[in-house]
Order: C-alpha cells, then sequence, then structure tokens
C-alpha cells in the first residue's frame, strides 16, 4: 500500500488517494473467486467448479472487483491514515476507484479525521477543596441511619403525622370530578416525606391524625409520564387509617454486637471516624477531578465533527443497553416500560457524551504537549493488566481493544495526573 496524497477538503474531512499493487489486488480478488465461486453455475459444469476465466467471460472481467476492492480497502484505509498523520472518527467514507486491473488498485477516499485541537491555561486551575473533617455529629448522623435500617414501626395515637412518618391512607384522584385510572388505592402505605408520591402530596398529609378524612389539591409535574394528566391540577380524597413511627434502637453495646463486628460503642464509633474519612478523601478527589474536568472542557479549543459525538453517544446507549441485559430486561422493552424513544433517550445523554468526547480531546492534547506519550511497554504493560482483571487470555483483551484506544486511555490517565498535581485550591471566600 503507497499513500500518493493527503489533501485536506473541509473542516475535518481529508481526500486520501491511495494505491494497492497490482499483485496484492489480484490476490484478492483470486479469494474472493474462491469463496463465491461454490455458488455460481455456468453452462457444462457442475456447481462450484466453473473456472475464474470463463465466469469472468461470462459475467466481465470485473465481476470479483467490487467484493475485493471492500475485503482491502479497510485495512489500506487505516494505513494511509496513519501514514498521513490522521486519525479516522467512524463516520461516512466517500470512496472512489480511479483504477483497478493487473497494474494497480487506485483509491480515492474522503474521512473525516479528529479535529486540530489547542488548548492552554491548563496549569494552575483553581478548584474549590471539599471538607475532610469529620465531625461527632457526622457520625452521630451515620449512627442514626443504623438505628433506622434497625427500627421497628409502631403505631402512634395521639399526635399529628410528620415526615419521616408511615401514614397508612386510602386515596381517589379526581380530574374536573371524575377519578382517573391509577389514581386510587386502599390501605397504602406512604412514607411521609420520601417524595415518592408527586410534588405537595405528602406535605399536605401532615399534620394530619388517625381516623381523618381530608381532601388536598396537587398538580402534576408537566413531564409527567401520563400525557392526559401532564401539568393537570387534580384533587385526591384521602382517609387517614393510621401513622406509624419509626421506634429506634437504644445505641449501646448490645446494639453495636447485634449491628457490628465491634463490642463496644467507642470502638464502634471509632471504626466509622476511619471509613468516613476515607469516604470523605473519595469524595474530596472526586469532586477536585469534576471540577478540572469542567474548566478544560471550557479551555478546549476545536471544531469537533459531529461524527464523533454520535459515536460517543452510542457507545453509552450501548453501555446503558447492556447493563438493562445483566438485569434481564432488553432495551425495548425498557423503553416500552418508561414510554422513551430511542430520540428521548439520544437527547437524555447529548449532553454527556458532547462533555466526554471534548475532556477525552483535551486530556490528550496535554499529554501531547506536555510529553506524557505512551510507548509499545506501557501499552503491553495495559493489556496483561487488563486481562488479569478479567480474567482471560490477553489475546482476547487485544482483540477487543486497539492498540490506540489502550495508548489514549494511558495518555489521558497521565494528562489528569499532572492537571490535579499543578491544580491550586480555591481561596473560601473566592467568587
Amino acid at each position: 500500500m503507497a499513500l500518493k496524497s493527503s489533501n485536506k477538503v473541509e473542516t475535518n474531512r481529508y481526500e486520501l488517494v491511495i494505491e494497492i499493487d497490482g499483485e496484492t489486488f489480484m490476490k484478492a480478488v483470486e479469494a474472493v473467486y474462491k469463496r463465491q465461486s461454490k455458488n455460481i453455475t455456468l453452462p457444462g459444469f457442475r456447481k462450484g467448479k466453473a473456472p475464474r476465466r470463463l465466469i469472468e467471460k461470462e459475467y466481465g472481467e470485473g465481476v470479483f472487483y467490487e467484493d475485493a476492492i471492500k475485503d482491502l480497502y479497510p485495512a489500506a484505509v487505516e494505513s494511509a491514515s496513519e501514514e498521513a498523520g490522521l486519525v479516522i472518527v467512524r463516520d461516512k467514507i466517500d470512496l472512489d476507484v480511479e483504477q483497478a486491473d493487473k497494474e494497480a488498485l487506485v483509491l480515492k477516499v474522503v474521512v473525516t479525521v479528529e479535529p486540530e485541537v489547542a488548548i492552554k491555561d491548563y496549569k494552575g486551575i483553581a478548584y474549590k477543596p471539599t471538607k475532610l473533617e469529620v465531625t461527632a455529629e457526622d457520625i452521630d448522623e451515620e449512627i442514626k441511619k443504623v438505628q433506622k435500617r434497625n427500627s421497628r414501626l409502631v403505631t402512634v395515637e395521639d399526635r399529628e403525622a410528620q415526615l419521616e412518618d408511615v401514614a397508612v391512607i386510602d386515596f381517589k384522584g379526581l380530574l374536573d370530578g371524575e377519578a382517573f385510572e391509577g389514581g386510587t388505592a386502599e390501605n397504602y402505605s406512604l412514607t411521609l416525606g420520601s417524595g415518592s408520591f408527586i410534588p405537595g402530596f405528602e406535605d399536605q398529609v401532615v399534620g394530619h391524625k388517625a381516623g381523618e378524612e381530608f381532601t388536598i389539591d396537587v398538580t402534576f409535574p408537566e413531564d409527567y409520564q401520563a400525557d392526559e394528566l401532564k401539568g393537570k391540577a387534580v384533587q385526591f380524597e384521602i382517609k387517614l387509617h393510621e401513622v406509624k413511627t419509626h421506634e429506634l434502637p437504644e445505641v449501646d453495646d448490645d446494639f453495636v454486637k447485634d449491628v457490628s463486628e465491634f463490642d463496644t460503642v467507642d470502638d464502634y464509633k471509632a471504626d466509622l471516624k476511619v471509613k468516613l474519612e476515607e469516604s470523605r478523601k473519595k469524595e474530596a478527589e472526586n469532586s477536585k477531578e469534576s471540577q478540572i474536568s469542567e474548566k478544560l472542557i471550557e479551555l478546549l479549543e476545536a471544531d469537533v465533527p459531529q461524527a464523533m459525538y454520535d459515536n460517543q453517544l452510542d457507545s453509552i446507549i450501548d453501555e446503558f443497553a447492556s447493563n438493562l441485559s445483566s438485569q434481564g430486561l432488553d432495551l425495548n422493552t425498557y423503553m416500552q416500560y418508561t414510554g422513551l424513544t430511542e430520540d428521548k433517550l439520544r437527547e437524555t445523554y447529548a449532553n454527556r457524551a458532547e462533555a466526554q468526547v471534548k475532556l477525552r480531546l483535551a486530556l490528550r492534547k496535554i499529554a501531547e504537549l506536555e510529553n506524557l506519550k505512551a510507548n509499545d511497554e506501557d501499552v503491553e504493560n495495559k493489556y496483561n493488566e487488563l486481562a488479569e482483571k478479567f480474567k482471560v487470555d490477553v489475546k482476547r483483551i487485544k482483540a477487543v481493544f486497539g492498540k490506540r484506544d489502550i495508548a489514549g486511555d494511558i495518555e489521558s490517565e497521565r494528562a489528569m495526573n499532572f492537571v490535579k498535581e499543578n491544580a491550586v485550591e480555591q481561596a473560601a471566600d473566592a467568587e
């Protein structure tokens, strides 16, 4: 394969003229003939036994050329793009055959490539640090969560319902005075303040006692899943049967023994403090990286082709579908249940896809500027690391992850670490 020329024809689009020698082309043609001849019949020959020269005489000399070109051009385009220093984006490829014979195969292709990228001021990015200190109140709050998980519900008789109580209710929804589908239930246990019902519903149950009957007014959200109820003002007739509250167990050594591996409250609190500190450190690091990522996206200067966003969006949705599949649900069924369409799903994840593409371009440019490139040894080590992680042969990993992708991931990680190391804490009173 020889790259004869490489010319920019428009933003992020390049025309490559590629020549493949005649011997290689003819071998590809012969391979297509052997693959297809078993399905070809000519008078006087059994099916699959007709000689190539007679098939070409009958159907034309180039009868096998098209499929031979399809077999050759992907590798040829990839090799040509590497020689031209271009990174091709998965997108429509315009292909013209300028010559195809025993002398040579000459292809003219127009491809989409990754954009030219510029970025500056990535050193010294300011970020707001996250509080790391763990207070006694923080520990008590964690213990309270454990108390709630180990609490028991008891009926209360002497007071009104409060937030966090469980109200056992009958309700009947009315739209213009008529009951609507799905708006009626009996003896429903509703945790007040859980946000499981539409806004305003639970708040209006608060303050009522068991035995009361009352009516509340609420409005369905504009994005509610049932079209006939979107944005509609409705009434609910409520009968409050029972109010229950969580009775929390006392925090003592016996409680600690029941909920943990420790024997005393003090030991339990000490362990909680260590775990909370570790959690805070991870949260702080994630927050720092998130703030830096947002800034890098702002600093990026690039005219990104839409195909890059579309491809990333495809990957996100494929991953989403894979996660659903692991739960025994396919994407189409999920969309039917939720009322989503493919367009709506893509719209939901479009901003995430754009941010991921821009961040990746920014980090790889920083890796280039700071000489953080990955070499062959780095890539090989990463392959072995992934093989160990997924407990598979390294050859399978190499079949799934391309060398360029692995190198890009290594460089992006190095670039992010570099930017984080050079970032500066923003003062608490700074805007």
